[in-house]
């Protein structure tokens, strides 16, 4: 259902606050397998970005699965809503300038699509990482046992086993995260965004 009875209030422009603040605002969109080792990064590159005295903020399961979606299942339309609603939270932050990092496995192409259309239509930059690793490093990683108990059947759903991933086709950064260590996919990630203007 959608709301008829509010007004939009303008107020700054992205631009003023972009030189207000000294810094863009963009979205670095984390996808990939649990146990790929996505949030282990972008916890890893926000503290990099604080220490260059840049502005970001990580939004993960963590942060957003226990308040603004805790309502949500792990359902397909439940999961399609959760990454719709983080989309619209880090378009907000990347709008006030703020650098965004998501860190979710985001199993679904068509939604990553849409929140990089989110952002495209308020020209605001997204930035895509994909977080690769096989499976079955990914299996043997496993920090939650989220793999065993899905291989037992105790979760239903689960991605990579018994729900689909779909990996990226064109992403900005692609990490094989077996093959290279967080400090290195921390530079991977900051020289694309040196070398493309971001920083």
């Amino acid at each position: 259902m959608v709301a008829t009875n509010i007004t939009w209030h303008a107020g700054l422009t992205h631009d003023e606050r972009v030189e207000l603040t000294g810094q863009k605002g963009l979205t670095i969109w984390f996808t990939g397998l649990s146990a790929s080792g996505k949030s282990t990064i972008a916890t890893a590159l926000e503290q990099y970005l604080l220490q260059q005295k840049l502005f970001s903020y990580r939004l993960d399961g963590d942060n957003v699965r226990f308040g603004l979606n805790k309502d949500l299942g792990f359902s397909e339309k439940d999961r399609n809503e959760n990454i719709r609603r983080i989309s619209e939270v880090a378009k907000l932050f990347a709008d006030s300038s703020v650098i965004a990092l998501t860190s979710f496995i985001s199993p679904y192409r068509a939604d990553r699509d849409q929140a990089r259309k989110l952002h495209e239509a308020g020209n605001l930059p997204f930035v895509e990482v994909y977080v690769d690793v096989p499976i079955e490093v990914a299996e043997q990683r496993d920090p939650k046992g989220l793999y065993k108990k899905a291989r037992a059947g105790e979760i239903p759903e689960f991605t990579g086993i018994s729900a689909p991933y779909e990996a990226p086709e064109k992403p900005e950064i692609h990490i094989r995260s077996d093959k290279v260590s967080v400090e290195g996919a921390v530079k991977q990630i900051a020289d694309y965004l040196s070398q493309n203007g971001f920083l």
